[in-house]
Formats: C-alpha cells, sequence, structure tokens
C-alpha cells in the first residue's frame, strides 16, 4: 500500500506539474501532504515535514547567500571580461554559445557539486542568453547535460555514494566506465551543437552590442553609470577565486563560506547602509524563488522519507524484476537508472535500492560492481538537474528563470539518450555485461 501510495504520489506531482495544472511549489507542498494524510499519518505530520525543512535548511541558506553574491559580482562587473570574451568568439552565433555553454559546465562541474556548478555557470551565462534573446530553456538545459554527465567523477555525489554502499573502491567502479564517460561528454557536445543549430535557426547569427565598459549602479530615477575602480576588480576576483578553493577543499561547510563571502563582498562594495538595502531589494526576488523551492522540496522529500514511502517504492521496483532478467540485470539498471532519478531521491536509491538489486545480480553469478557501474551512468548522473527530489535542480531552474516542468520536457530526450549512449559504450567496452 505503501509502495502504491508513494508511485502515486510521485506521479501526479509529475503530471500536474508538467501539465501546468498547479505550480510546482504547491504541488511540493500540499500533493505530500495529501498523501501522508490518506495513509493515515496526519499524527506525524508535523514532525516529517520538520525533518524534512531541516536537512534541506543548510542549502536553502547556502544558495541564498549565493544568488545574493553571484548577483552583486554581475552587478558588479566581474563576470563582463568573460561575457565579452564568449561574445567575442561566438559572434553572435547562437550554435557556439550553446557549445561554449557545455563546455564551461564541464570544466567548472570538476569540483563534483551541482549547486555550485549551476550557480557559477548560470550567473555567467544568463546575460549573455539575455543579450542575444536566446532561450532560458537552451541554458538550463546545456547546463543539466554538461553537469550530469561530470558527475561521474569519483568525488561526485552518485560514484561516491555506490561505492560505499557497496563498499567498493574507485578501481573498481569508476575507472571501467571512463570509456562511458568520454562517450558521454563528446554526445554532450553533439546534443548542445543541435540544440544550438535549433535555436540558431530561430534566431539567426546576432550582432549582439558590445558591454558597457562602466556598470549601471543602482535602479531608478536619478540612477547613473559609474565605473568601477580596477582595485575593486581586483579584489572582487581575489575573494571570489579564495571562496571556490575554499569550496573544492571543503574548508568550511558551503554555507558558512557563502555567508561569510557575501558580508565582505557586501562591505567593500557597498559600504553603506542605503547601497545594501538597494542591492538586497534588487536582488531580493531572486533568492524568494529559489529558497522557498529548496524549501517545499524538503516538504517533499520528509513527507515520502518519513512515512516510508520511499523505502517501500525501493522494494516494490526489486520484487517485480523477473528471473528471466537477472542475468540482464546490470543493463536493466543502466536504462532505468535516469527515469527512476524522478522517482528516488540519491540517498534512497544508492543505500535503499542499489544493495538489493547487487544481491540480486549475485544470485545470478553477476558481479556486484558491475550494477554499480549501471547505476552511476543514469541514476541522478544525468537525471539529477532533472529530478524535483534534488535540491540543486531548483538551483538551475530558479536561477535559469523556467520553470520545472517546461526545463523537463525540452531537455529530458537529450539527457536519456546521454544515458543511453555512455550504456552502448559501456557494454562494448565490457564495464558490463548483456
Amino acid at each position: 500500500m505503501l509502495a502504491a501510495l508513494g508511485f502515486t504520489t510521485i506521479v501526479l506531482f509529475l503530471l500536474l506539474t508538467m501539465t501546468k495544472r498547479v505550480s510546482v511549489l504547491i504541488a511540493l507542498v500540499l500533493i505530500p501532504v495529501l498523501a501522508a494524510l490518506a495513509g493515515g499519518f496526519g499524527g506525524e505530520l508535523g514532525k516529517m515535514i520538520l525533518d524534512g525543512l531541516t536537512k534541506v535548511a543548510p542549502t536553502g541558506i547556502m544558495i541564498a547567500f549565493a544568488v545574493l553574491y553571484f548577483s552583486l559580482m554581475i552587478d558588479a562587473g566581474l563576470f563582463d571580461p568573460l561575457i565579452r570574451g564568449i561574445l567575442r568568439v561566438a559572434k553572435g552565433d547562437p550554435l557556439r554559445i550553446a557549445v561554449g555553454t557545455a563546455v564551461l559546465t564541464m570544466c567548472v562541474a570538476l569540483d563534483g557539486d551541482g549547486a555550485s556548478t549551476f550557480l557559477i555557470t548560470v550567473s555567467a551565462l544568463l546575460p549573455v542568453y539575455r543579450r542575444l534573446g536566446m532561450s532560458p530553456l537552451v541554458l538550463s538545459g546545456v547546463v543539466c547535460l554538461g553537469a550530469g554527465v561530470m558527475n561521474l567523477i569519483p568525488w561526485g555525489g552518485p560514484t561516491a555514494r555506490a561505492m560505499a554502499a557497496l563498499k567498493l573502491d574507485s578501481s573498481q567502479v569508476f575507472t571501467p566506465v571512463l570509456p562511458a564517460m568520454a562517450a558521454g561528454i563528446a554526445w554532450v557536445l553533439v546534443a548542445s551543437y543541435l540544440i544550438g543549430l535549433k535555436e540558431r535557426r530561430r534566431l539567426g547569427t546576432i550582432s549582439a552590442p558590445e558591454l558597457p565598459e562602466e556598470r549601471l549602479v543602482g535602479e531608478g530615477p536619478g540612477t547613473q553609470r559609474a565605473p568601477v575602480h580596477p582595485a575593486l576588480t581586483v579584489f572582487n576576483l581575489v575573494l571570489t577565486v579564495a571562496l571556490l578553493v575554499g569550496l573544492v577543499l571543503q574548508v568550511m561547510p558551503l554555507p558558512v563560506l557563502f555567508v561569510v563571502g557575501f558580508a565582505i563582498a557586501l562591505l567593500v562594495n557597498h559600504p553603506t547602509w542605503e547601497r545594501q538595502q538597494e542591492l538586497l531589494e534588487r536582488h531580493g526576488k531572486s533568492v524568494v524563488l529559489v529558497t522557498t523551492m529548496i524549501f517545499a522540496a524538503g516538504v517533499f522529500t520528509g513527507v515520502l522519507t518519513g512515512t516510508k514511502m520511499i523505502s517501500s517504492m525501493a522494494s516494490a521496483f526489486v520484487s517485480v524484476i523477473p528471473d528471466s532478467l537477472g542475468g540482464h540485470l546490470p543493463v536493466l539498471v543502466a536504462v532505468t537508472g535516469m527515469p527512476l532519478s524522478l522517482v528516488f531521491t540519491p540517498d534512497a536509491y544508492y543505500f535503499g535500492v542499489l544493495p538489493v538489486l547487487a544481491e540480486t545480480v549475485s544470485g545470478f553469478g553477476g558481479a556486484p560492481a558491475e550494477v554499480a557501474r549501471a547505476a552511476i551512468l543514469g541514476q541522478m548522473t544525468t537525471g539529477f538537474p532533472l529530478s524535483p527530489l534534488t535540491a540543486s535542480t531548483f538551483i538551475l531552474v530558479g536561477m535559469s528563470g523556467v520553470q520545472l516542468g517546461e526545463h523537463q520536457r525540452f531537455i529530458f530526450k537529450w539527457a536519456f539518450a546521454t544515458t543511453l549512449v555512455m550504456t552502448v559504450v559501456a557494454l562494448l567496452t565490457g564495464a558490463f555485461s548483456l
């Protein structure tokens, strides 16, 4: 019953949001609440929701201050040289912009953190897309593809969880799928080329105006353009690099890094309260849009986890696999992993479903490591920037200014194709057997 209720909740959420019958914010909160009441969990609902909110609170805090930090840096012109360089190389060509987006995303994603990848790439590239009139869905979609493939690295979420769940090391899980990852990277470049080609046909080659050398300080009547002092630009660059290095080295938790970094940047760039207040008012809308989604997602996952719906769905999923498919389980895991990221949280899949799948394949004479390799090719790799159960998804869509349902419809086929390409190469190179 719990499994059926859980699957019904997920399907109802996807249907209502993708058809735009209900906003994502409302669906994330009310659908799981109604499901919990229907399942007889009304007395525990408050605790489950609070537990879910508590788990996403650090992410929500990090996102709030990270959005403010990067918004401040954009206002200060820190990314202008990068934007000018991209515009210069692209020469107003949407196709080149799309491919450049994929390359930049995959470089930034080497840190293994999806949230920071989305924050950095969208902050840097959204002004370029706006200036050229390109669809923000292209930005969110291409970033989704690039970050998804790079999430395979051993210090990324999927591979680290798979190794921990099955007590394997990177030589057993990651090394054999390197050729498949290379194929995935190549496919992302091809996909971004095709997506960019379609956008070029829609827009044509555009003569993009140059960015002004002076930045707009403040908004409203009487606003004037004021040059940014070179020393301030240098300071902002050093602070941002130090922040990113601290992020990679994990010298402090991410929320702490961004809270402290934003406070320092705000003090130096806007020393008076009046100017600080202007900045907060100017970008407060973006913060509210993203953080409310994060906390709403906390309600959703808190209820599904607290009611044991997710664990019941995991058991039900494994139980329906017929014995005749036991020998082909790695391929089945690889192909279904990406769609299942819309149903299971990363922890639920890797620590709940994967061990059972590994035990099942062992019974058919297979190696658990093969199941782990298959799992990381789809589950939370090409799927995590699409899943409503992953908080960083809302960073990507929120900062890009697109709806989750539109984003999923736009990029799902390309993301699923990435999984299929990597699966074929993994089979050909022996990462797992058919």
